[in-house]
Parts: C-alpha cells; sequence; structure tokens
C-alpha cells in the first residue's frame, strides 16, 4: 500500500493534499491473479540507476505500476516529463497533485541520453497534465521526440499525452513531431468520468485521437481504460465502438487497482475470463491490435506490441 503523504521528499506536503481529507474508501482483497512479485533484480537495479543518474522521472515509480520489477528487469522504463507534480487530481491517479515546477530545457536531451543508454528499440513517453502551461507542454513534447529522433534514429517511439484541453494549437505541435505511436488514455466510461476523472471530458479526448488520425493517417493511434471502477459491460463496449470511430488502432484494458485508501475504490476484480471476452469483442470491432488483462498497462509490453501491431498493418494492406 502507497501512503498519502510524501515523507521521503518533503515530510510536510502531503502527496496528494487534495485527498488527505476524504474518508477512506476499502477494496476488497486481491484476488491470486492479480498478484506480482517484488522487483529485486539486477536488470531492476540497473535501470533505476540509468534513470536516477539522469534525473529523470517514470510512471512506472509514480504511478505505482504492478509491472515494474518485469519491465525494469528487461530494461524498459517509461519516462515521465515535465516533472512529477500534476495539476489535476484524478480519483485514481497516484501522481503527485499541486502546482508543478518549471520545465526543465534539458529534460529532452536527457531523456534521450537515458533511451540510448538502455538500448530501447521502443521508447515511451508520457507526462503529468500542465494545465499551467499556455500549451500543455506541446513543445516539450515535440522536442524530446526530436532529441530521441537525433541520438536514436532506429528507436520507435511512442508518446502517452494528456488531453491538451483548452490548449488551442497544441495538438498540431505534438503531431507535427512524427511519434510512432500517438496514445492517449480514455481511463474509463463515459458515465464515471464525474467521479473518476473530473478534469476531463469524454468526447473531446475521442476528438483528440480522431484528430491525430486527421492530421497524419501514419501514425498509430492507441487508447485505454481501467475496468473495476463500477463501470457496467454494455459501456464498455461502447466505449470500443467511440474509440472506432475515431479510427483509433490499438485498445488496452487493464484491472483498476486502488493506490491508497484515500483514492476511488475498487467496485470489483474483473476475472481473466471476462477480459479474454472483451480482447475478442475488441477484435471483432476492427482493432489492430487488443491487450486486455487484469495487469495490462498502457506502456506493458509496448514494443512487442508495437511489432506486432505495425505487423497488423501490413497485413492489411495486402
Amino acid at each position: 500500500m502507497v501512503v498519502i503523504v510524501d515523507t521521503i521528499t518533503n515530510p510536510l506536503r502531503p502527496r496528494h493534499p487534495e485527498k488527505v481529507n476524504r474518508p477512506d474508501s476499502a477494496s476488497p482483497p486481491k484476488p491470486d491473479w492479480i498478484r506480482v512479485r517484488a522487483p529485486n533484480t539486477r536488470g531492476y537495479g540497473e535501470t533505476r540507476n540509468i534513470v536516477r543518474s539522469n534525473g529523470l522521472h517514470t510512471v512506472c515509480e509514480e504511478a505505482g505500476c504492478p509491472n515494474i520489477g518485469e519491465c525494469w528487469d528487461k530494461k524498459h522504463a517509461t519516462f515521465m516529463i515535465m516533472g512529477d507534480t500534476c495539476t489535476r487530481a484524478c480519483a485514481f491517479c497516484n501522481v503527485k497533485t499541486g502546482l508543478p515546477n518549471a520545465l526543465d530545457a534539458a529534460e529532452p536531451q536527457h531523456v534521450a541520453e537515458a533511451t540510448a543508454k538502455l538500448g530501447l528499440a521502443h521508447v515511451v513517453i508520457t507526462s503529468v497534465d500542465r494545465d499551467d502551461l499556455d500549451d500543455g507542454g506541446a513543445e516539450h513534447f515535440a522536442q524530446t521526440i526530436r532529441e530521441i529522433r537525433a541520438a536514436c534514429p532506429s528507436t520507435t517511439i511512442e508518446i502517452l499525452t494528456p488531453d491538451f484541453l483548452r490548449k488551442e494549437g497544441a495538438l498540431e505541435i505534438v503531431a507535427a513531431a512524427k511519434p510512432d505511436v500517438f496514445n492517449h488514455n480514455l481511463e474509463t466510461v463515459p458515465s464515471r468520468y464525474l467521479t473518476v476523472r473530473p478534469g476531463a471530458r469524454y468526447f473531446h479526448s475521442i476528438r483528440l485521437l480522431q484528430r491525430v488520425k486527421e492530421l497524419d493517417p501514419t501514425i498509430f493511434t492507441k487508447s485505454g481504460i481501467m475496468v473495476g471502477l463500477g463501470e457496467e459491460r454494455h459501456e464498455v463496449q461502447q466505449v470500443m465502438d467511440d474509440l472506432r470511430s475515431a479510427e483509433v488502432d490499438f485498445l488496452t484494458i487493464g484491472q483498476y487497482l486502488q493506490p491508497t485508501r484515500k483514492h476511488h475504490a475498487v467496485m470489483r476484480y474483473v476475472p481473466p475470463d471476462e477480459f479474454a471476452s472483451y480482447e475478442k469483442i475488441a477484435y471483432t470491432k476492427g482493432f489492430l491490435m487488443v491487450s486486455a488483462s487484469p495487469l495490462t498497462r498502457s506502456s506493458h509490453h509496448a514494443g512487442e506490441d508495437f511489432a506486432r501491431l505495425r505487423a497488423a498493418r501490413a497485413a492489411t494492406a495486402r
């Protein structure tokens, strides 16, 4: 269980100040299929050292990803740019909230250097929400992509962006940098937005993904949701239809896990056979790639999935 107060970097500053006074929300005990091993391998340690030496943040650590041991052992890390503090306060998320620091102009170069040191064939870049910036951090994303291209020309690049809500022209800046995969997660079904993702707008996120395809049809688009937050099965299927109407190529579905008792409770642990059913349905709706399992996360197995995604597009073009 991750604590609600950050006693390492600042003992007096709550990690989630907006959640401190909330009543505790108890989740049911985790079933056997959701358990993972603690990270303690040599590869994990080497990846951690490279991340630390470059002064970088990863969503693997900040969001408490259950797959961190597996991914870091393989030297796969998802870099989180623009700091470790988010301007929003989603009920599911373990990333710190508050007023972020100014952008680090050297960060794009540091991300490129770490990508080279790790020898990544495929890199995933995500960020906190930066509603305090005029462009939401779009140019910082673009500069990071350009730095990686210069340092590692053969590395394919996947980005997982915020929604750039009310940031005119921001999406165009990012798309012009030509990432190989543009990922933006819906996170949940529309009926749960007010409770789970109150700072976002469902149809804005759908339109964002659709607009990427309009700007550059060669960019793969990707989105994901969590289940176990009180959604109904028919709502999940409607999300699939909405994403396909936006020509999204890749869908991920994973189990929501409660970071602390101050976060949204897990309403239900979805069994593996239900995930398998969702995967089968999603493929019939036309997605090129689907990953659906209790431990599926946006960047889990991203490199292998990108190779399969590219092969699937090539097969449909024949």
